[in-house]
């Protein structure tokens, strides 16, 4: 019976797993595919480093022991000049205080002395494990021979941190540490960190913040430049000495951990006010050249690092865009008094571009300047309102482009008030002149009538308009934005640049090339983007030139030249003459911006605060005039092209008063207008022939632009005078109603007079109502939005 309740021991179980031998196979094969697996990617890995390593960029002592600086060089290869100092103070190995040597290893590589590989494994697995439980970066595993090799082959832009570039830089390191001693390396490196202001290696360093050779150096100034490298701009002891101060205390704790120092010296130096023995801040001696290119240089600066590189560290060669000699004409021009402003607190912005490319060729940041390396660039700040200028990109360019407004089409110029409000919209004369073609409205910068055209756009679709043009508006902007708009020098050029370009639009850019030490080009030209349809660029170029030859703009005209612009300007507000009622006739700022087929110029002329000044007298005209100087230096010997007309286009003669009646080639009492092809009225006389036809209308533009010549003389007088009498601006104008039969209006006669009281537009007055208009649409909003009046 005992052996029957036994129970049996060969189950189906049992037999399966006889006492257990199979379990322990199973994991013998666990382990053994685990190892295999290993093997597997401890092998591919490195063959893949082998592959990765193979490509690495030489490297050689020259490199080492250079600069990290970055060098600019013109289009045509030519160098420009280095973003570092002129001069490096380089010291040797004995000359390195061993305090420096233990402050830059114990807070950087605290294992240097022992690495023999120029890795640390132990400080890459940290680093890892750090960075995976933050998420992001946040430590660092790289050694000093790691970072002199990154300083001095490759680049440190966030894009270029991939496998190969690590594999590469690894191999590079671990070939350095072979080939020279740890306190060579240190030398490299303590002579290549940048150290800000232009600064390369701490002995230069040492000099400017201190007045002192490194040895000289008391423990905490030695901290401080052995911890600037991290963040040279940030640990700026001028600017932040919060942060300086927070940096040199992290040097001296990892010193005092590190037994380098003792427990008495880190409280004592600790406790040092972080300005102590620190100099006076002052300017690198800096060339003509530089003092020259400075705002050039600045935007260069922040372009390539939007690209993803330091300019400072990375040792780039960067080929820019710059035109130096035009660079040089166009500081020459605001600086000499070649170009007359009302004095020289008068500043200035301007901006040219090569509208087929894109390309900014000169920019001018402001005059009268002292010796300030990357100094305010008033060409590129956006905080003040374009005044009139914005028509063409927000206005009548939609209009054309969208609603195919042809050159006569009729608007209104008569009392206007802003939809659900009791704000009433004046021009700058305080009149309104009726019935008008927009060519004449956009020539003669009249303002209802461009509001009129926005309203009938749209402003959502305006803005979208305008932004593809570089030029941002809020798409929930008031109808006010019609006659002022914020925006920069640099964007009205590239804006105005489309129109000259056919359509096609070239964000404005200063670097076309970035080559690295490694030898990672990239090229940063394009083929631009069409923007718009060829015949609104066509016809709004068109209308423009009319704003040089019988328009606001006649004192910027170059004879023989064919070229187009647009005058803009900006009266102060309200509140601004309650604390300044003698600024009440004159202007705030005053824009022009103007282009041929060749260059595109955005100008900005004003002062940086109100007590400083107010535009007066031939200051009033400063836009206008060196546009003339600079456009004329700029085409002279280049081939002055008209635009031709595309065949999308259609030209009529239009009887003046009317929209689209057409008439006979030669008829008077009309003009030539311009029609978006399949919005055009039907020609009874089709019998002349096109080549004809083109001939003619070249014999009228040319009979017109003779008739403005003549009438020009007074037109330029009476704006170079818009201090002056209001009776002495309407003598001027007087002299030009001769013109006045160019322009479409109800009848010949009060086309007359329309040009009579047009031709007395100087931009003081237009930029006052600007100023008004702007101000009622602040209130009409209800909101701090920008305006012509406001900054």
């Amino acid at each position: 019976m005992a052996d029957n309740n036994q129970k049996p021991t060969n189950s189906r179980m049992a037999n399966l797993h006889p006492e257990g031998k199979p379990r322990k196979k199973i994991w013998l094969q666990i382990i053994k595919w685990f190892f295999i697996v290993a093997m597997l990617i401890i092998v591919s890995g490195v063959g893949l480093f082998a592959y990765y390593a193979k490509d690495a960029p030489s490297i050689s002592q020259a490199q080492l022991q250079s600069g990290g600086t970055s060098r600019l060089y013109t289009r045509d290869g030519k160098f420009l000049l280095s973003l570092g100092s002129e001069k490096r103070t380089y010291v040797n190995n004995d000359e390195i205080p061993k305090e420096l040597k233990n402050a830059i290893v114990s807070v950087e590589d605290r294992r240097f002395y022992k690495e023999g590989i120029g890795l640390d494994p132990i400080r890459i697995v940290g680093s890892v494990l750090v960075n995976a439980k933050s998420k992001g970066v946040a430590a660092g595993g790289s050694t000093i021979t790691q970072q002199l090799v990154k300083l001095s082959v490759f680049s440190t832009a966030a894009s270029q941190r991939t496998l190969r570039r690590k594999a590469q830089e690894a191999w590079l390191s671990m070939k350095v540490e072979r080939e020279f001693s740890k306190e060579q390396i240190l030398e490299f490196y303590i002579n290549k960190v940048y150290m800000n202001y232009g600064n390369y290696g701490m002995g230069t360093a040492a000099d400017f913040y201190y007045g002192k050779d490194l040895k000289d150096l008391d423990l905490a100034q030695t901290a401080l430049l052995a911890g600037m490298p991290n963040a040279p701009v940030t640990y700026d002891p001028y600017v932040y000495p919060e942060k300086a101060k927070y940096r040199r205390d992290i040097v001296l704790r990892a010193m005092l951990k590190n037994d380098k120092i003792t427990k008495s010296q880190y409280t004592q130096a600790v406790n040092e006010p972080i300005t102590q023995g620190l100099q006076p801040k002052k300017n690198n001696a800096t060339s003509e050249l530089r003092k020259v290119d400075d705002p050039y240089i600045k935007e260069v600066i922040i372009e390539v690092k939007s690209k993803g590189f330091n300019p400072y560290n990375d040792n780039l060669k960067i080929t820019v865009n710059i035109d130096q000699d035009a660079q040089q004409k166009l500081y020459d021009l605001v600086n000499n008094g070649s170009v007359p402003f009302t004095n020289d607190k008068m500043q200035v912005g301007a901006t040219i571009i090569d509208p087929r490319t894109g390309h900014v060729i000169a920019i001018i940041g402001g005059r009268k300047l002292p010796s300030v390396q990357l100094g305010l660039n008033r060409a590129v700040q956006t905080g003040r309102s374009t005044g009139s200028t914005v028509k063409p990109v927000l206005d009548y360019g939609p209009a054309i482009e969208y609603l195919n407004w042809p050159t006569s089409h009729i608007l209104d110029d008569s009392k206007y008030v802003y939809p659900g409000t009791n704000i009433q919209l004046y021009d700058w004369d305080n009149k309104y002149e009726g019935k008008m073609t927009m060519r004449h409205a956009l020539e003669q910068s009249r303002n209802v009538p461009a509001v009129k055209t926005l309203s009938k756009v749209g402003v959502a679709r305006a803005s979208l308009f305008a932004r593809k043009l570089g030029v941002n508006v809020p798409s929930d902007s008031g109808l006010s934005v019609a006659i002022g708009a914020n925006a920069s020098s640099l964007q009205m050029a590239g804006a105005f640049g489309a129109f000259a370009n056919n359509g096609v639009y070239h964000k404005p850019q200063f670097v076309s090339k970035i080559e690295t030490p490694d030898g990672l080009t990239r090229n940063y030209d394009s083929s631009g983007t069409r923007v718009m349809k060829e015949s609104t660029a066509y016809i709004m170029t068109d209308m423009l030139k009319g704003v040089l030859t019988k328009g606001s703009g006649t004192q910027a005209r170059i004879k023989n030249l064919y070229e187009a612009g647009k005058t803009g300007t900006v009266k102060y507000s309200d509140e601004e003459l309650v604390k300044y009622p003698q600024y009440k006739n004159s202007p705030k700022d005053s824009w022009f911006v103007g282009y041929t087929k060749l260059y595109s110029m955005g100008i900005w002329t004003g002062y940086d605060n109100l007590k400083d000044g107010t535009p007066s007298g031939v200051g009033s005209s400063s836009a206008q005039l060196l546009y003339k100087q600079m456009m004329s230096y700029l085409m002279t010997d280049k081939a002055n092209k008209d635009w031709t007309k595309p065949s999308t286009v259609v030209r009529r003669r239009i009887a003046n008063g009317t929209q689209d009646k057409v008439v006979s080639p030669t008829a008077s009492n009309s003009s030539w207008q311009l029609f978006v092809k399949g919005h055009a009225p039907k020609n009874p006389y089709s019998e002349v022939t096109v080549d004809k036809r083109k001939d003619e209308d070249d014999d009228v533009d040319t009979r017109f632009d003779t008739e403005d010549d003549t009438s020009s003389k007074g037109q330029s007088h009476s704006q170079s005078s818009s201090s002056s009498s209001h009776a002495e601006q309407q003598s001027s104008s007087q002299k030009q109603s001769s013109t006045s039969n160019n322009n479409n209006s109800n009848n010949q006669n009060q086309n007359n007079n329309q040009q009579t009281e047009n031709k007395s537009n100087n931009q003081n007055n237009n930029s006052q109502q600007n100023t008004n208009n702007q101000n009622n649409q602040n209130q009409q909003q209800n909101q701090g939005n920008n305006s012509n009046n406001n900054h």
